[in-house]
């Protein structure tokens, strides 16, 4: 059984996803939490560059490039039209222990913290996702039915979404559920 627990961050574009894992990250690795994080993106994407030999690689034709140094690697994996990985494909690939914060996939089953900005203009998740287990607002929502912080208060959402991660064999069975 692995230690990894899954937490994710779901909300509209321009909610402030990506600021708040900047700023969540060194709180809950202060607290001696060990972080992953998994992104999804809808559109291509390149980790290396014009000029890199990985980028030369693919470049010719490599349909796998792993890139390898002292202090890190990476794998780039070329995959076809419409093969996208699924969540559970990816969180299987994480190493076991620490805490998992997924980005994006707002419409799976794992538990996610709602990013909510009342200037998006954006109608709330929570009200029609089971699956949300916390808000993180600009606004109060006195009816939501989930505990709802501060945007601002990374500190009461560190202690939310380690109190609300679930582990990841319970994430993994409701996704493959649904």
């Amino acid at each position: 059984m692995s230690d990894l627990r899954v937490i994710g961050l779901a909300g509209w574009s321009g909610a402030g996803k990506t600021t708040l894992l900047a700023r969540l990250i060194p709180v809950l690795v202060a607290r001696g939490v060990r972080v992953a994080t998994l992104k999804h993106a809808h559109h291509a994407f390149d980790i290396d560059h014009p000029g890199k030999d990985s980028f030369v690689h693919r470049q010719a034709g490599a349909s796998e490039v792993i890139v390898s140094s002292a202090r890190r690697w990476a794998q780039i994996r070329e995959v076809e039209e419409g093969a996208e990985a699924t969540l559970p494909e990816l969180l299987r690939r994480l190493t076991p222990g620490g805490l998992a914060l997924v980005e994006g996939f707002k419409r799976e089953a794992h538990p996610k913290l709602e990013v909510f900005r009342a200037a998006n203009g954006r109608a709330p998740l929570h009200d029609h996702d089971p699956h949300i287990v916390g808000v993180a607002s600009d606004v109060p929502f006195p009816q939501a039915g989930v505990p709802v912080v501060g945007l601002d208060d990374v500190e009461a959402i560190a202690s939310l979404v380690l109190e609300r991660a679930k582990a990841v064999e319970t994430v993994l069975a409701r996704l493959e559920r649904s």
